[in-house]
This record gives structure tokens, sequence and C-alpha cells, in this order.
């Protein structure tokens, strides 16, 4: 599917400075399915992109992700964790790196957990990889704002770009 001829765009940014975290916040239950696209500029210090939903900070996610460096492959699998990690363990330490794509599916169902499916690559000179996620958020709240930081470091950085789509099925 072609961004613009099947998503609706609901915000973007592009961060004009350094900042700790962003969050889509105020995320309407009009859709279906939301897809985050980020490209991340450097994380100084960061191990990690975590992502949290509705500002939950208990320990209500789990994923599993596969992560390929180019020399060495490898899985992990977490569970009653305080966020989500899109990028987990490759996150980029020069500018614009890496590039996340994130599906929440039935992100406005209240009878249901939340799934998502996450890829990211990265093509970073010091941490090269790619990754491939499931996870899932133990919550049948309907999703309203989604945060996004670079776990373990300084911050998002300058450049970085966000963008929220959300997808209605027919």
């Amino acid at each position: 599917m072609a961004a613009g001829s099947t998503y609706s765009t609901i915000a973007t940014t592009t961060l004009g400075s350094d900042i700790a975290s962003y969050t889509f916040s105020s995320i309407g239950g009009t859709y279906t399915d939301l897809i985050l696209i980020g490209q991340f500029g450097q994380s100084t210090g960061g191990n990690a992109i975590a992502v949290q939903f509705n500002s939950d900070t208990g320990t209500n996610y789990s994923f599993t992700a596969l992560v390929g460096s180019g020399t060495a492959a490898s899985s992990t699998r977490v569970s009653n964790s305080n966020y989500l990690y899109p990028a987990y363990n490759i996150a980029p330490s020069s500018a614009i790196a890496g590039v996340l794509k994130m599906n929440i599916q039935n992100y406005s169902n209240t009878t249901t957990n939340k799934s998502v499916l996450i890829r990211y690559d990265n093509n970073d000179a010091t941490y090269p990889g790619t990754s491939t996620t499931v996870g899932l958020w133990r919550s049948t709240s309907a999703i309203t704002s989604i945060k996004i930081e670079a776990f373990g470091g300084t911050g998002l950085k300058t450049n970085s770009t966000f963008t929220l789509y959300g997808i209605t099925c027919a």
C-alpha cells in the first residue's frame, strides 16, 4: 500500500531540536489500524528505541524480536516490560540512521489487547542492523497516545521525523 493513497495522515513532525521523547496525543478512534513511520537521527548513548501507549508505564508490554547485524543474528523475548522496543539493541549513533515502520492493529477496539508488528532498519556504521518484532500491549483501552523515546540515551535528535497514519478497513 502506498502512503497517501490508502493511508490518512493523522499527524507528522520533524524535530527542530534534540528532545527526550515525542508523543502523538489525542489520537481519535476514527480508524481501524495505525501505521507509525519514523526516521531517527542520532540517539546519543541509547541502545533501543522505546514506545509506550497511553502513558502506561506498567509492565504490560511483551515482545519477541529477531535481530540481524549483517555478521550475526539473534532473537530475544521479553515479557512484562514497561515499553515496547521497536529497535532493540540497534539504536542509531549517526545522523538519520534508523527507519521504523510500526503497524498497530485494532488500536481503537476496547475488547481486545493490542498487537503490533514492527520493522526497523539501521544503516549506522557503529550499530548496523535490522529487526522484526511482534509486540503486545496487554490492555483493552483504545490507544489515544503514543510516546517514542531513545531508551537508555539522551534523547531523540534534531531532524528525526515521525508520521502517524490511520487506516480504515473497507
